[in-house]
Parts: C-alpha cells; sequence; structure tokens
C-alpha cells in the first residue's frame, strides 16, 4: 500500500506498469504462499524505491481478495489517464528548468533530477528528449563501467541527468549545482544525501534544490505536519547527528508508520508526528551526550577535575545568560541559589542554577550549562573585544622605534534580511592620530608570522578612552568599505531584478498561448500572485543595515630594526 502511494505520486507510468506487472503475476500458476518477502527490516530499507518494488514483485506474494478485479480496474484507470496527455507534474518540470535557465543566465543548465521508479525515469528521459533536452540516466541495475560512462556523459555533453537513489549512490557531480528531486524520498536524510551529491568541495555556484510534491496527497499533508517540526531538531543537534539517527532502518520504519497513519487514521496523524518527533529527539539528546567530551568512560586526573570545580566558566555563563534576560526585556529573579527566568520571547525555564554543585545541592532545579541551544547561541555572538576592557601592549621587531599608536582589527558587516556580507578592516591610529594604512597591513602580516609576547596592558579608563579614539577612527575610515558592500548589494538586486522580470515575462508570454480562456486567465492571476510576492521580497531584501565589530586592539610601538 505504501509502494502503490509512492509510485501514483511519481508518475502515471510508474503506477501503470507496476499494475501489469502484478496483473501478470496474479496470472500466472504458482504456489502464492507469502505476504512478504524474506528479508530484515535492515535490508529492506536499504533498497530504493524501484528496489523495493522488485523485490515485491518478483517475490510470490499471496493473493489478496478480489485483488484480480481490483488490479484490473486500476489499471484500466491508469491507461485512461496516460492517454489523456502529459503528467501536470512533468509539466511543472519543464517550466521550472525553463525558469532555472533564466534565472541563472544559462541555456546550458546542468540540471540532476532524481526520481524513485525506473518507470518514472524513462518517462522523463523520452518528454524532454522529444523537447529538445540531451539526457542520460543511471539507476541501479547499471554496472560500474556503464555508470562512469553515464557521469562522463553528463559532464561534458548532457544537459540532465535523471537518476535513481541507487543509481546515484557515489556520484561526484560538482560541475552541477541544481538538484530537482522530482519524487521526495520520505526518509529526510536521504535528501541530504541527494543534495550531496553536487554540494561537495570544487563547487562553484550556490547549490539551488527544488522539490516536487503533489498537492492534496498524503505526501503533501505528512510534509506539511513533519517538515517544521524535523526542522528545529536538525538545527538543534545539527545535521551529522540528527543524521546518526535518521540514516537507519529504525528511521525507516518509523517514517513508513507516519503515513501509513495518515492513509487509515487522518486524523490521528498529529499525534503520530509529534510521537515520532519526540523519539527522534530523544536519540539525538542520547547522541551528543555519547559524544560529549568529558565522557564517563575517560578518567580525569586528580588535580585536572580540582580546576574544573574550581573554574570560573559557570559564573560567566551565568552572568552573560542573566545579563542578556535582563537587558532584553526578560526577568530574572533570585531564589536562593537558583534563578527563575523568562525569556525576552516569554519562554519560561523556571528554578535554573548553572554549577553542578548547586545543581546537587538544589532539588528540583535545572541545570543551564552550554549545552542548552539558547546560552550556546549567547556565547557564540559574544564579541571578541568589549570597550573598556584591558588593552596589551606590544612591541614588534621590524617596526621602526618612532612608530607608535593603536592597532585595530575590525569586522564591517552589511545586513540584509537574506544576505549578509562582511570584510575585515586592519587600523592603526598613531599616538600624533594619523592613520597609517601601509603600517596596519605591516603589524597584521608581522602578528600572524611571529606573534609577540604582550608586555603590560593599558586598564580602566585608559583602554576605555583609547578604544573610543580609536573606534572614532575606524567608523570615519570603515566608510568607504561600508560603501563598497552597500554597492556589491545593489548590484547583486539589480542582477536577481532582471533575470526575475526576464523569467516572468517568458512565463506570461506562454501562459497568454495558452488556447482555453478560463484555463489561461486562471494561470495569469497565479502569475501575477507570484510576481507581487516576489516584488515585495526583493523590496524586503534592499533594506540594509550597517555593524562595526571590534575583533582586536592593542597598543603597538616598535623597538628599531628594518622596515
Amino acid at each position: 500500500m505504501i509502494l502503490m502511494q509512492r509510485l501514483v505520486t511519481s508518475s502515471t507510468r510508474a503506477i501503470r506498469t507496476t499494475l501489469q506487472r502484478r496483473l501478470e503475476a496474479l496470472a500466472a500458476p504458482s504456489e502464492q504462499l507469502l505476504l512478504f518477502p524474506e528479508l530484515s527490516e535492515e535490508e529492506w530499507f536499504e533498497l530504493d524505491g524501484q528496489e523495493q518494488i522488485d523485490t515485491l514483485l518478483t517475490t510470490r506474494l499471496k493473493a489478496l481478495k478480489n485483488e484480480r478485479a481490483e488490479v484490473n480496474l486500476l489499471l484500466e484507470a491508469a491507461r485512461r489517464t496516460e492517454k489523456a496527455g502529459v503528467d501536470a507534474k512533468a509539466e511543472a518540470l519543464l517550466d521550472w528548468i525553463y525558469r532555472l535557465q533564466q534565472e541563472e543566465g544559462d541555456p546550458d543548465l546542468k540540471v540532476l533530477i532524481f526520481t524513485e521508479f525506473v518507470p518514472t525515469q524513462e518517462m522523463l528521459r523520452e518528454f524532454l528528449a522529444d523537447r529538445g533536452f540531451s539526457v542520460v540516466c543511471l539507476n541501479g541495475s547499471m554496472g560500474m563501467e556503464e555508470r562512469a560512462k553515464v557521469q562522463r556523459s553528463f559532464a561534458e555533453v548532457a544537459r540532465v541527468l535523471v537518476s535513481t537513489d541507487a543509481g546515484g549512490e557515489g556520484l561526484n557531480l560538482q560541475f552541477c549545482h541544481v538538484v530537482i528531486n522530482y519524487d521526495m524520498p520520505w526518509n529526510p536524510m536521504k535528501l541530504e544525501q541527494r543534495i550531496g551529491r553536487v554540494d561537495r568541495i570544487g563547487q562553484e555556484h550556490a547549490v539551488r534544490a527544488v522539490n516536487f510534491v503533489v498537492q492534496d496527497t498524503v505526501e503533501h499533508r505528512v510534509r506539511e505536519v513533519l517538515e517544521e517540526k524535523l526542522a528545529v531538531i536538525l538545527e538543534e543537534f545539527g545535521v551529522d547527528k540528527t543524521g546518526d539517527i535518521l540514516d537507519s532502518a529504525q528511521a525507516g520504519q518509523l517514517f513508513d508508520d507516519i503515513y501509513v497513519e495518515a492513509i487509515l487514521r487522518p486524523e490521528a496523524l498529529d499525534k503520530k508526528v509529534d510521537s515520532v518527533v519526540s523519539q527522534v529527539k530523544e536519540q539525538g539528546k542520547a547522541v551528543r551526550e555519547s559524544g560529549s567530551i568529558l565522557g564517563s568512560a575517560e578518567d580525569l586526573d586528580p588535580g585536572q577535575a580540582r580546576s574544573l570545580m574550581t573554574h570560573p566558566l559557570p559564573h560567566w555563563v551565568e552572568r552573560m545568560t542573566v545579563g542578556y534576560v535582563q537587558a532584553h526585556g526578560g526577568d530574572a529573579a533570585r531564589n536562593g541559589r537558583a534563578w527563575n527566568l523568562t525569556w525576552p520571547d516569554g519562554e519560561s525555564l523556571g528554578a535554573v542554577v548553572f554549577s553542578a554543585r548547586d545543581a546537587d545541592r538544589v532539588p528540583g532545579v535545572r541545570h543551564l550549562t552550554l549545552e542548552e541551544p539558547r546560552v550556546r547561541g549567547l556565547a557564540t555572538h559574544i564579541p571578541r573585544f568589549a570597550p573598556g576592557q584591558p588593552v596589551p601592549c606590544l612591541t614588534l621587531s621590524g617596526l621602526p622605534a618612532e612608530v607608535r599608536g593603536f592597532w585595530s582589527l575590525w569586522r564591517i558587516t552589511l545586513h540584509t534580511p537574506e544576505w549578509n556580507q562582511h570584510r575585515v578592516m586592519p587600523l592603526f591610529r598613531h599616538e600624533d592620530g594619523r592613520i597609517l594604512a601601509p603600517t596596519a597591513r605591516f603589524v597584521w602580516d608581522q602578528m600572524m608570522s611571529d606573534p609577540p609576547a604582550p608586555g603590560g596592558h593599558l586598564d580602566d579608563d585608559a583602554a576605555l578612552e583609547a578604544f573610543r579614539r580609536v573606534e572614532a577612527s575606524a567608523r570615519e575610515h570603515g566608510q568607504q568599505i561600508y560603501q563598497e558592500l552597500v554597492q556589491a548589494h545593489r548590484a547583486r538586486l539589480a542582477m536577481e531584478r532582471e533575470k526575475g522580470e526576464c523569467a516572468f515575462t517568458a512565463r506570461r508570454r506562454a501562459v497568454e498561448r495558452i488556447g482555453l480562456p478560463a484555463v489561461r486567465d486562471h494561470r495569469l492571476t497565479q502569475l501575477a500572485a507570484e510576481e507581487r510576492a516576489w516584488r515585495e521580497a526583493l523590496h524586503r531584501k534592499a533594506e540594509i543595515s550597517p555593524e562595526l565589530v571590534p575583533l582586536l586592539v592593542a597598543h603597538v610601538e616598535g623597538e628599531g630594526g628594518d622596515g
């Protein structure tokens, strides 16, 4: 039942071919005694969709009640559908290929298409070849030599490669950067593996992936419910750790169970998805804990243990977290050794402590560490240098003795809703107020090749005053770099606008050639709505904000010598 659902959403040819093969099997005289193929669960989920279908159809499966009549009925419906014209999904594929060519500005754009089933692969090869595309195919039935030949052809001549999951194993296609998932695998890790065929070392372009899901199907409903919740887990644990859980036979069974539940009891889908997501999350926590640096199997030196017990890190984490909550509109109330925290977005953590000692002493509290995603997020955004912190004093060989001043590194960032770009600027402000650009670069090179040891530091008011003077110079001299980033952003938007307008014009002309007025008007209305949404998104992308972040400030003087 599960495979039939996947075949229907793949292509009419895929379901028609399978029904024909099943009807032939039902008509053949044999002792059909098996209900399922004799494969272990792990072996079954290692197969791709085509291999699973082939296994089922070549196994002497026990016939179900009235199955021959049902298959005949469905087969006739599939034949009528196939005669009625090309699948709407294939037409959408063609539209997307043309759209991508226009957006990428490349009429010879190479496209990698993934499908689960060989009949769909054959249909797509014929469909695209009839429309002037050079197409090659890969599937699990091909030998290594044949696969290598197809890969060379795709690299040199063919514009489109249509592959099954088994056919795509081990491919290295970084010369292509567009992936279209014509059939969506139910396990999201298989999607990662597909995109990984082109998202490899040596890839020179941003990888684009287009996912096809047929609306108003079981697959569509499950993905709507599942994807958002899985995305949270992927973000929390990372693709690698989540992959340890999802890329397994057990995960394959979990996802199949979700789809069966959606078919048999659609009203229980949300509950089933929540159950599966909870299982994945618990396993993710277990994987992360087992990979901890301080695993239980590792013996600590007594001296190291004492250092860890007295280390101020928990205190730093506490001050960072409490300070952030209070400064951004949240609430942090002390309750004995514990804190009652409410994040700025309203989420409450209840009673939390930051040291392991307090966690042992105070019952019913939560121990908050850098393992907590929100706390870890705060730590990763701490600036490298804060106003008022001590400024180290350095002496550099090769720098003339009369050169004395403050050297600093600054990150200049242009923030947009969807695109951030930054540059790092070295700055040297001589004690007489001059800005010496060549000296700034020379000091940076010297510090990279031969890091000097600090010889004291400036504290308190002296450090704060030095930072203020250096920051003022950085704001003035960083303007040119910021304007360069702005110009690059505007040029990028202009190119995106030009490509988009060209694409919408071409699509509008294609729709206007449709003969049926009702269909034409409906498509034009859809296209107009899509264009409005695109223009609004483009307008949002034009909103920018600057950021100047100090990375390092030091007082530098020369000790003479060559330089």
